[in-house]
């Protein structure tokens, strides 16, 4: 449950420095990986506590692996910085409850 946006936050988390191109694909991306981690709940509720938890995880290693990268940042980060989590927080819980409803309507 939590090694995929670790793991992807800090891919996303080095690509910051790499290429700003690069980075706003992967985060794109990320879009699909909270949808489906979402899908695997019931109900909206809980695929929305799986997003909460997945999109803070994910914007955290982003920050995490950019600083032990050092490189500056390549894309413009909120200042200051720690709002990234709060919004990979939220768009994570939205995610989440979006696929937590495809799949309950998909159940019934």
């Amino acid at each position: 449950m939590i090694g995929g946006p670790i793991v992807f936050g800090a891919i996303c988390g080095v690509l910051l420095a790499t290429s700003e191109l690069a980075y706003l694909i992967a985060t794109a991306l990320s879009v699909a990986g909270g949808f489906l981690a979402g899908f695997e709940h019931p109900s909206p509720r809980e695929g929305a506590i799986r997003g909460v938890i997945g999109g803070t995880l994910f914007g955290a290693f982003i920050l995490i692996a950019h600083a032990i990268d050092g490189r500056e940042a390549a894309a413009d980060l909120p200042h200051p910085a720690i709002v990234l989590v709060a919004i990979t927080a939220a768009f994570g819980s939205l995610l989440g409850a979006l696929g937590g409803y495809a799949r309950e309507r998909v159940e019934t």
